[in-house]
């Protein structure tokens, strides 16, 4: 198994992409902390995974106050011992064109989903270092690349992620800790979900493959570059997208 003993942080874990990777890392062999705000949501799916034998807990966390996100890696730490790997992924979006964006679904975004991976990050950071090694992985977004009508905050903070993502490589590197980030195109979740039919039919054309992506395309791509087989890869954003940004 690729992360046999591994100790891995997924946020957002508690659906969607997360959820996939919560069970994609566990098959692997990995100890799965699960993070997320949605605690019934959470256990539940919690109780599923230790009833399929997997070993997996649940960390109610919201990842934009600094305060939850250091009590829950002080859990784990006492949980495991350790912390060998982090997947930034809990992210949420407040569409909204320019002229019509509030101040407050602006901030809202911006702290879940750029303020919260540097909490999350930095918490875990000591840890890693300790040990000497790590594997620390961002997502970012296709929406962080080109931009996206109607998505101010979104775009904003996937393109952030890029930038912190790389200089975060830079600055851990030399300590062991590996730093890359996925950006996914448009993957069957639920906010593709929500999208109406027509403008979903107009996304799929800009996709060479014709055809939305799964939570288990993300999923795999965060296992490759948790795994020894990404040991000499830092500093890259990994396109899961079906081919938009060729």
């Amino acid at each position: 198994m690729r992360l046999q003993d591994k100790v891995a942080i997924i946020t957002g874990a508690a659906g969607g992409i997360g959820l996939t990777a919560t069970e994609v890392f566990a098959r692997e062999g990995a100890k799965v902390a699960m993070a997320d705000f949605n605690v019934e949501q959470g256990e539940e799916q919690v109780r599923e995974l230790r009833q399929a034998g997997y070993e997996v807990t649940f960390f109610q966390v919201n990842v934009a106050d600094r305060q939850s996100v250091d009590e829950m890696v002080d859990k784990v730490l006492a949980a495991y011992g350790k912390i060998d790997i982090l997947i930034n992924n809990a992210g949420i979006t407040r569409d909204a064109m320019l002229s019509k964006l509030s101040v407050e679904d602006f901030e809202a975004v911006l702290d879940v989903n750029l303020t919260g991976v540097f909490h999350c990050t930095q918490a875990v950071l000591p840890a890693m270092i300790a040990n000497g090694r790590g594997r620390i992985i961002n997502t970012s977004s296709v929406s962080g690349v080109y931009g996206n009508v109607g998505q101010t905050n979104y775009a904003a903070t996937k393109a952030g992620i890029v930038g912190m993502t790389k200089t975060w490589a830079k600055e851990l590197g030399r300590k062991g800790i590996n730093v890359n980030a996925v950006a996914p195109g448009f993957i069957e979740t639920g906010m593709t979900a929500k999208v109406p039919e027509k403008v979903l039919a107009q996304m799929m054309q800009m996709v060479p493959l014709a055809r939305l992506g799964k939570p288990e395309d993300i999923a795999n791509a965060y296992l490759f570059l948790a795994s020894d087989e990404s040991n000499y890869v830092n500093g890259t954003v990994l396109h899961v997208d079906g081919g938009i940004m060729m």
